[in-house]
């Protein structure tokens, strides 16, 4: 007999209990069946799973390593998916927006603001040379970040030349590589004007992020009027449109000149640490717990359409 459950979650517990809780809370408020695969129980989920022992009708990936497909996480995902398991987000689906190097294009072709971008192939990094006009354009510092990296893992963000690929390869590792020029957000009341924007399902959060100082704040109702701040959500808006991503956030810095600069293109698997847990990084809670509530909806309907 297959054992069935409404919902399954991934995650690697590197972070606090809360968003796992207020998951694991709305399923059983939405009479969800749920299972939580976490790192002691991967490797048996994954066998039971390519036994036909267990299926899931909906999973949620908060965690896998797009660049390491043989890691277990990664592995499992994938398996789900050609199961006919609806994850949350399909991983090719994810792979293709999360990878800042093959997004980029599609952003510039669909009229977003984005950084000038050099894209170096993991085959050019030994011996990469910039070009004068691409030197120019990118000014100096510069920044330089891996196209599948994450957590600031390779993030160099005082690169004065290309012999700086060196530092951020040593920390990364094989792969390919955004050089981009630095975009400086205005100051507003002593915070950068720079955003992490949430979107699940359809529903936007913004928040203020500190990127010196990584504090969250929530956008409040009046600043968005006053500070003309309704663009974070459009441009969330097209980029799921553009994506087909369910579950993402995004990074937007508002420039002096008044430009909306989406930073960090497309993260998933988006880290729910607390901020009752970490006041210096975490996101608030009322946010951490409305967006596991939102996440728990679709699934209850996805689920719903599966049975």
């Amino acid at each position: 007999m297959v054992r069935v459950y409404d919902l399954v979650m991934t995650h690697k517990l590197d972070a606090d209990d809360w968003f796992i809780h207020q998951i694991q809370q709305r399923a059983a408020e939405a009479r969800l069946n749920f299972f939580l695969v976490e790192p002691l129980w991967v490797e048996g989920f994954y066998d039971a799973l390519l036994r036909g022992k267990v299926w899931a009708r909906v999973l949620l990936n908060m965690h896998s390593e797009h660049h390491q497909p043989d890691e277990i996480f990664h592995r499992l995902v994938r398996l789900a998916a050609e199961r006919q398991v609806f994850v949350i987000d399909p991983p090719d689906r994810a792979l293709a927006a999360f990878d800042k190097a093959r997004l980029h294009s599609r952003l510039v072709g669909a009229g977003f603001q984005v950084p000038h971008s050099v894209i170096v192939r993991h085959a050019e990094v030994p011996g990469f040379q910039l070009t004068e006009t691409d030197r120019t354009a990118l000014g100096t510092p510069f920044v330089i970040k891996p196209a599948l990296g994450y957590g600031r893992r390779g993030l160099v963000l005082d690169a004065l030349s290309e012999q700086d690929l060196t530092r951020s390869a040593a920390a990364w590792g094989p792969g390919d590589y955004l050089l981009q020029r630095r975009m400086v957000p205005r100051m507003v009341d002593g915070w950068p004007a720079y955003f992490r924007v949430y979107f699940a399902f359809g529903s936007v959060w913004c928040c203020w992020w500190n990127c010196y100082s990584d504090q969250y704040r929530l956008v409040t109702p009046a600043e968005f009027e006053l500070l003309h701040l309704r663009p974070l959500e459009q441009i969330v808006r097209r980029l799921a449109a553009l994506t087909e991503m369910n579950f993402f956030s995004t990074e937007i810095a508002v420039t002096e000149p008044g430009e909306f600069v989406v930073i960090d293109y497309v993260n998933d698997q988006c880290h729910m640490l607390s901020q009752s847990a970490s006041p210096q990084q975490g996101v608030p809670d009322d946010l951490v717990t409305a967006i596991a509530r939102r996440l728990v909806e679709a699934a209850r309907d996805i689920a719903a359409h599966r049975r």
